[in-house]
């Protein structure tokens, strides 16, 4: 099975000082690094999970993969073509190619327009006028096991099960090959969430198309990816197969992230590994390995030399003392 994403030592950075502003400052590099160093690849019909805390770099990556943010250095393919060398045009064909569901299913939509015309504005927005909308319209609706009818409603009278099908819906409106989902069960009641996680099942193995999560919730990592990648300040600390990363983890932070999962059943024994004191602030990043000011198994070496890269094949991990 082919690669239909490759992402080669992405680096996204953001303007923290003027240029004038810098040079009274006398800030060499004015810029913090949201992303950095990150290389991965999402397969042909694969979903590829990213994990990690507020602020990590999520939905920077995110951005980045659709064409929305710059990248500093690296490249992104996207079925070898690499979207950071993109003109406007070849932008504007990639775009058709991927699709985005937003984090919030209902202040995703806009309330002055109906289901129909929102599940329909991709093909307003990429001039396919020869389309007739009805008919798409009812197609996607009953693809996402919704009635016709809702294509009457407004944002307003959905919920938020049916505001986040509504999502799914326009995602799929031009066929993507590749769907970023941004946090696609929060704000849903856990058994909505169930649904939610069923319908983009069913419709990646009916549709072959691949998909990269973000997300907080680990139990939903175990019922949808393939493969799972950990980020702490803008870079993987590890990444691997999904069932490989929760039964064999290794590095300290990804262990301390599964062990605050919460267990349905009240009588189990769980080591919680808790992590003290705040997240490093990027403009001011700890030397050696960047989790050593948390790590509750922090030795020496760890603050003094950025750590190495453990490859054992289909998992790697960057840690001076893996667990």
């Amino acid at each position: 099975m082919s690669n239909i994403v490759e992402a080669c030592n992405v680096r996204v950075r953001f303007r923290i000082h003027g240029t004038l502003q810098a040079l009274l400052k006398g800030s060499k590099d004015p810029f913090i690094d949201a992303v950095r160093d990150v290389s991965f690849s999402i397969r042909e019909g694969e979903t590829f999970t990213l994990v990690g805390e507020s602020g990590s770099g999520k939905s920077t990556l995110a951005m980045a993969l659709a064409g929305l943010h710059k990248t500093a250095e690296g490249s992104i393919l996207f079925n070898g073509e690499d979207i950071t060398k993109m003109d406007d045009e070849a932008m504007q064909s990639y775009r058709k190619k991927i699709s985005f569901m937003w984090q919030n299913p209902v202040g995703s939509l806009s309330p002055r327009l109906n289901v129909g015309s929102l599940i329909t504005e991709p093909f307003h927005i990429h001039n396919l006028k020869q389309k007739d909308l009805k008919a798409e319209s009812d197609r996607l609706l009953q693809l996402v096991g919704l009635p016709k009818h809702f294509s009457e409603r407004y944002p307003h009278q959905l919920s938020g099960g049916q505001a986040r099908r509504v999502g799914v819906a326009r995602a799929l409106a031009l066929h993507p090959k590749l769907i970023i989902a941004d946090e696609p069960t929060a704000g849903l009641d856990v058994s909505v969430q169930g649904e939610i996680l069923n319908l983009l099942n069913r419709l990646q193995d009916e549709l072959g198309v691949s998909m990269f999560v973000i997300t907080h919730n680990l139990n939903i990592v175990r019922h949808i990816s393939d493969r799972t990648a950990i980020m702490y300040l803008g870079r993987f600390v590890e990444q691997g197969d999904t069932d490989n990363i929760f039964a064999k983890a290794k590095h300290p932070y990804t262990l301390a992230l599964l062990s605050a999962n919460p267990e349905a059943d009240p009588d189990a024994k769980i080591n919680r590994i808790e992590l003290k004191g705040e997240v490093p602030s990027l403009m001011m990043r700890p030397t050696g390995c960047e989790f050593h000011t948390r790590c509750p198994f922090v030795s020496s070496g760890c603050s003094d030399q950025f750590p190495p890269v453990l490859n054992e094949g289909k998992h790697w991990l960057t840690c001076h003392y893996p667990r």
